[in-house]
């Protein structure tokens, strides 16, 4: 395949190690031809690599599957139990395989997970979840005039920071690519 093909979630194998792409970038610079540039991060958990490559740059492809799983409830180690939505198999993914998953799913929030020989690899999320509010200060008399913002933690473990009007117990939207509040949540 072409390295321009490559994109969040495709795995390639690079000087012989299974990679899953995490973050892509195409960069064009001032001076010299525009490039690729991915993050990448081994499959055997062996660490995460930052390579450029040039478009028309050949990579070795790999397949993965692709399967819808529920997620039922984390282990308190940093990994977590799905369950198949097909066969109804329960699959335990650790800390490695699942990263910051684990931040923005709820129990029963269902998800892709890939896999490579019949083991996981990673954990596919939506582009932004729902989660609800366990903790945040009061909000600020008269903090309408600027744009502060206030911590706040979920049920789900994530802290991010969000408006002086959003409430303890109130759902909000947060994007996964980096945790950030984007609106209230539509009932």
């Amino acid at each position: 395949m072409k390295a321009n093909e490559i994109k969040p979630g495709v795995a390639v194998n690079i000087d012989g190690r299974l990679m899953v792409c995490t973050r892509t970038e195409h960069v064009k610079p001032g001076k010299g031809p525009a490039y690729l540039q991915a993050k990448l991060r081994a499959i055997d958990g062996s660490g995460t690599l930052e390579k450029r490559f040039n478009g028309s740059d050949n990579v070795e492809g790999a397949t993965l599957d692709r399967r819808e799983m529920e997620f039922l409830y984390a282990d308190g180690q940093g990994g977590g139990t799905f369950m198949d939505l097909e066969t109804f198999d329960q699959t335990e993914l650790n800390s490695d395989t699942l990263g910051d998953a684990l931040l923005y799913l709820a129990p029963n929030a269902n998800c892709m997970v890939m896999f490579h020989d019949e083991r996981p690899v990673l954990v596919e999320l939506p582009a932004s979840v729902e989660v609800t509010v366990t903790d945040t200060p009061p909000g600020i008399k008269g903090a309408t005039a600027t744009n502060q913002l206030k911590e706040a933690e979920c049920d789900t473990g994530l802290k991010t920071k969000v408006p002086p009007f959003i409430v303890t117990g109130e759902k909000i939207k947060v994007s996964t690519a980096d945790g950030s509040y984007m609106s209230r949540a539509k009932d």
